[in-house]
């Protein structure tokens, strides 16, 4: 089971000048519309944690805060790194959401639309064929809006999202890798430590 802290207390810790080690478990289009100033991403759907582990570089007996857009990703992002051994795992209750209210210094880019809602519309659009197709076409169609209600069904018991999880992939909530001179002519040896962060 993990443990948790609210944004004010996170806000409070940060201020105080700690150290604090924060990874965001969004999708890399929500990470860049907003996010914490110390977090760095690690999208929920790719998360690694022997490479959390490893970057972690001594430190692993030190907290390790997690965060997403409202809560419910980071507490699945914590269960799946206590389930790999790795301990001392916060997740930010309320999540990006909470911590903007509270006052935790974020980076503002582009506007995103939240996985959330990607999933919601995926959801609707998808029922609405079923029930649409059902009527006009054949009634077999209804099928889908059934399926579809099923998997929201298990989705509110089970705290996960299938449907989420393979939206979460897609091209559109992706951030092309921008490479610059300085990048490009960087010798090959800084480029080693990638999944550390180096050139990423």
């Amino acid at each position: 089971m993990s443990s948790s802290i609210t944004a004010a207390e996170f806000r409070n810790l940060v201020s105080s000048g700690h150290r604090v080690e924060l990874i965001d478990v969004r999708t890399p289009v929500e990470f860049q519309e907003v996010h914490v100033q110390i977090a760095r991403n690690e999208p929920l759907d790719r998360l690694d944690p022997k490479a959390i582990q490893g970057s972690r570089k001594g430190a692993t007996s030190e907290p390790l805060y997690v965060i997403c857009r409202s809560g419910a990703r980071g507490k699945q992002a914590c269960e799946k790194l206590l389930a790999a051994g790795l301990t001392n795992i916060i997740n930010i209750e309320g999540g990006t959401t909470a911590c903007v209210e509270a006052g935790v210094s974020v980076v503002r880019g582009k506007k995103a639309v939240s996985l959330e809602r990607q999933v919601r519309i995926a959801a609707g659009m998808m029922v609405f064929a079923g029930a649409t197709l059902g009527y006009f076409v054949h009634p077999y169609w209804i099928g889908l809006s059934a399926f579809v209600g099923a998997g929201l069904v298990f989705a509110g018991i089970t705290d996960t999202c299938a449907m989420g999880m393979m939206i979460a992939r897609m091209p559109w909530n992706q951030v092309k890798a921008e490479v610059t001179p300085t990048a490009a002519t960087s010798s090959t040896s800084s480029c080693k430590d990638a999944a550390t962060g180096c050139c990423n």
